[in-house]
């Protein structure tokens, strides 16, 4: 369906919707800018004509019926209001606890503005998020990964994507051909799942690996997705927690607690400038950096190079960014 027919299809829906009246086929070619520009008579009545069922086929309870009893020699056309609404929607309070914390998880992702916009409508109609519901509870969902917002576009819209990706305890950058068939957060990482062209199999990645933009390749709807895939299952079988390196760190005194509970060995203090020196172990050097940054200025990286320069790099982008 082209642009201008759907202009002209929702024209005429608002237009039988704004009054409770039987509107007669003038009063339509009238209101409606598309058939006004129409040269002659018959052609707005075969445009009105497929215009009609076409509404019909949609499903909007389009009637014709005179607003007067005397005289129904004048058809004319309206919707029917109270068969085209929806029914009223109401939600038990753990419902409405559940559409609260929703509104919260993507508060810094890019979907916070249709989030907010959701619940502000929901309020608007009468529905009141129950916030007493979520006491004690947080989300821990985090969509900071700059490659989240083009990878969430390219699933939605089926279509193939190209990026740079950092593979590997090697850190090497190699282009990457993806078909991604859906997003999922495990353990706190978001990972994209798909069809890997390059190796044509299934694969699995972790969108903190992806070292420069996501670049769309084909067209909305090239991407077949598989049915009955179990995408969180495809990232547990992948994805391995397990030690692979383990880092020299120094941490000022009273901070990096978490830091401190993972640490094997701890050096003394005062040796180190009154910083104390930790080892903790890693499994992936990109989100260990990522972990490490948000300490700031309170953790230094002694070692591993890998470590400290991912860390160097996040720190120098929120330095640009500000």
């Amino acid at each position: 369906m082209t642009a201008q027919k759907t202009e002209r299809l929702l024209n005429l829906v608002i237009c039988l919707l704004s009054t409770r009246q039987f509107l007669s086929k003038e009063q339509i070619r009238t209101a409606v800018p598309q058939y006004a520009d129409c040269a002659t008579t018959e052609a707005f009545e075969r445009m009105f004509e497929r215009d009609k069922e076409e509404v019909r086929d949609m499903g909007i309870p389009l009637e014709t019926g005179s607003n007067s009893a005397w005289f129904e020699d004048e058809v004319g056309y309206r919707v029917d209001r109270a068969a085209y609404a929806l029914p009223e929607v109401s939600f038990a309070p753990d419902e409405l606890a559940v559409l609260g914390l929703a509104s919260r998880v993507w508060q810094q992702a890019s979907l916070a503005g249709p989030a907010s916009r959701a619940l502000l409508k929901l309020k608007a109609a009468g529905v009141e998020p129950d916030d007493a519901g979520l006491a004690g509870v947080e989300t821990r969902v985090r969509t900071s990964e700059p490659a989240f917002e083009a990878l969430y576009a390219a699933v939605r819209d089926r279509r193939p994507v190209t990026f740079p990706y950092r593979a590997g305890r090697a850190d090497e950058v190699v282009e990457r051909h993806l078909e991604p068939w859906g997003i999922v957060s495990w353990h706190g990482r978001w990972y994209v799942v798909g069809h890997d062209r390059d190796r044509d199999a299934r694969r699995v990645f972790r969108l903190s690996r992806i070292a420069g933009p996501v670049a769309a390749v084909g067209a909305p709807g090239d991407v077949d997705v598989p049915a009955g895939v179990d995408f969180r299952a495809e990232v547990a079988m992948t994805v391995r927690d397990t030690v692979r390196g383990k880092a020299t760190l120094r941490v000022r005194p009273g901070c990096g607690v978490a830091l401190r509970r993972r640490s094997t060995e701890q050096g003394d203090g005062l040796a180190q400038g009154g910083w104390d020196e930790l080892r903790v172990g890693f499994a992936d050097a990109e989100t260990f950096a990522e972990e490490l940054a948000a300490y700031g200025p309170d953790v230094v990286v002694v070692e591993p190079e890998a470590v400290r320069d991912a860390v160097v790099r996040r720190l120098r982008a929120v330095l640009e960014a500000s």
